[in-house]
């Protein structure tokens, strides 16, 4: 699995750990009067024979906008919708597991969004109980669709 350096979303590089750059995110938003939500998130498209996958934090600026960090990262193999969709959400739960130490720090639960269909109309929806289960069982907030727009629409922006 290819995978680049976290960036913002203007395209510039972190020059640091993730786990760092957000610590100082978090620092810089606190010191500005800002009250911080972060959501997590990764969704995933596939072209020809390449997966590409965008992991992202999104720091929601209570009532003054948000901003963001993410990864990309490419898998050169064929797999299931099932499997695929469960791989985006253990790309999220092990995100938060390396930021588990600074969120605690800053008294933040992250979100959890997993881009996953409640209906059972969707393929989706074949890994819903255990994203869920997984998640929950963190002791996360997990969002699915309609909710989840940290995966559903800045992880889908990136990797569209």
């Amino acid at each position: 699995m290819e995978q680049q350096q976290w960036q913002r979303f203007g395209g510039a590089s972190l020059n640091e750990p993730i786990a760092e750059a957000v610590n100082n995110a978090l620092l810089a938003e606190w010191n500005a009067g800002n009250t911080i939500q972060v959501c997590l998130g990764t969704d995933s498209q596939v072209k020809g024979t390449v997966i590409e996958f965008a992991t992202v934090i999104v720091f929601v600026r209570k009532g003054k906008g948000a901003f963001l960090f993410l990864q990309k990262t490419m898998l050169r193999r064929q797999i299931s919708i099932r499997e695929r969709v469960l791989m985006e959400v253990d790309k999220t739960v092990q995100l938060g597991l390396q930021l588990n130490t600074v969120l605690e720090k800053h008294g933040i639960i992250p979100e959890v969004h997993i881009d996953i269909n409640r209906s059972p109309a969707y393929k989706s929806n074949a890994a819903f109980s255990a994203a869920m289960g997984y998640v929950s069982g963190m002791g996360w907030i997990c969002r699915a669709k309609p909710f989840a727009f940290a995966s559903s629409s800045c992880a889908n922006k990136i990797v569209q």
